[in-house]
């Protein structure tokens, strides 16, 4: 088999090598496929897509249905490195393509899409079926450990024989960031690249819980309780602010789930640079602050504070718990300072929860690194594709709309550049005569 370089002189089929056996990968391998290439998937995992089924287990959530340019907007700083690919395979798409699959989706209430089904085994099943029928073969329990020489022209991974060498004539990495890092993304390729001076840039949770400083009592009391209806709002040091409405969980350490990941990056960001993020939580989004104050200027007379706090203005529960918990005691007493505190009640945040907790990472490899077929230009015939670029975004179908939207643009970066490897073999050739 050849190597990464002179590979044009090959008439023999073009084998390409897949690390990775996730969505961005599977998808690599499906588009070469396609194009009559001989593809060999490695994951170091029993079996691939480990956490794709996982990111599945409470409803499959595939892709979002919002407009284009909203939804291309929740890749903040990353959206012009992603607009092409996402362009081209876009939710729509990604939809059609589940079909071929014989996997229907329906829009949610929130805009997301889900299989009808709701689980992601059975798209799995039909699309390792079709990818096997193509010729695909997979390798399993092969943990990818770098290369065998001082160029990048052989694989070198240990396998249940013991140490295995391969060559092919390009590769695909997908080997994911370094969240759930018991499915397979461990991030222990980033040194290995780094060795070989292609440049990574530090991986990040994303995704994640932050940490608070709690009370004992009050997260012995209220640790895995949701918090629902509510709003969070956020300012960055450049005074541009952020907002959502949802719901999120009270942990031991802090605070985690869809209304604070949704915030990750900014707070990610702040905390790095000052040592904290301040959020502000609104407990009652659909009350306004008018309404609060007038049902607050009520008497209490001899009810308690928690009596008090349900019948007028229907805060009890974690809810109640975080004003006792944030809200000084004199404040309880002034009815416009606890209207206020309501409204607007803060939290600082002092860490992010370590990447392992974290649904997703950012960081990686650079999009300044890689060409438009997503290979690296400082080593011809290497591609890189999914949750290992250097992008993130929030949950909500996003994450791995881009994954198979990237793993789909460098398989097709693959087949381009063998297409101009041929191209300039001929050309040498007619040059000679």
């Amino acid at each position: 088999m050849n190597n990464f370089t002179g590979l044009a002189e090959s008439p023999l089929k073009k084998q390409v090598a897949i690390i990775g056996g996730g969505p961005a990968g599977l998808m690599a391998a499906e588009v070469l496929c396609q194009a009559n290439i001989q593809v060999d998937v490695y994951d170091a995992m029993p079996s691939v897509g480990r956490k794709f089924l996982m990111a599945g287990k409470g409803g499959m959530n595939i892709t979002h249905s919002e407009p284009f340019p909203q939804f291309l907007s929740r890749y903040g700083g990353h959206a012009s490195d992603l607009e092409a690919m996402l362009g081209a395979f876009s939710p729509a798409a990604l939809r059609q393509w589940l079909q071929t699959l014989g996997i229907d989706t329906f829009v949610g209430s929130s805009g997301r899409v889900f299989p009808t089904d709701m689980k992601a085994a059975p798209l799995l099943r039909a699309w390792l079926r079709r990818l096997r029928e193509a010729g695909a073969v997979f390798h399993t329990r092969h943990c990818w450990t770098g290369w065998a020489g001082d160029n990048t022209d052989g694989l070198v991974f240990q396998s249940p024989q013991g140490e295995q060498k391969i060559s092919a004539d390009a590769v695909v990495f997908a080997l994911g960031g370094a969240s759930w890092p018991q499915l397979g993304s461990t991030g222990r390729w980033v040194p290995i690249f780094q060795g070989r001076k292609i440049p990574v840039r530090a991986l990040l949770p994303s995704n994640c819980g932050f940490e608070t400083a709690w009370t004992n009592y009050f997260k012995n009391r209220y640790a895995g309780q949701p918090v629902k209806t509510v709003a969070i709002s956020f300012t960055d040091a450049q005074g541009q602010a952020f907002g959502h409405k949802g719901e999120f969980v009270i942990t031991e350490t802090g605070v985690e789930g869809g209304l604070v990941y949704s915030l990750s990056s900014h707070l990610r960001t702040s905390i790095a640079s000052t040592g904290k993020a301040l959020v502000f939580l609104d407990l009652l989004p659909d009350k306004g602050l008018a309404w609060l104050s007038q049902r607050l200027s009520r008497g209490r007379g001899k009810e308690s504070m928690s009596n008090y706090l349900r019948k007028n203005v229907g805060i009890d529960g974690v809810k109640a718990g975080l004003l006792r918990e944030l809200l000084p005691a004199a404040d309880f007493d002034n009815p416009e300072k606890l209207a206020l505190a309501i409204k607007s009640l803060p939290i600082t945040l002092l860490a992010a929860r370590p990447i392992e907790e974290a649904i997703s990472s950012a960081g990686g490899v650079p999009f300044s690194a890689l060409d438009e077929g997503l290979m690296l230009r400082s080593a011809p015939g290497l591609f890189c594709a999914g949750e290992m670029l250097d992008w993130e975004a929030p949950t909500g179908g996003y994450l791995l709309t881009a994954c198979f939207a990237s793993g789909r643009r460098a398989g097709e970066g693959v087949i381009d550049w063998f297409e101009s490897q041929t191209q300039g073999h001929i050309r040498s050739v007619k040059d000679s005569i």
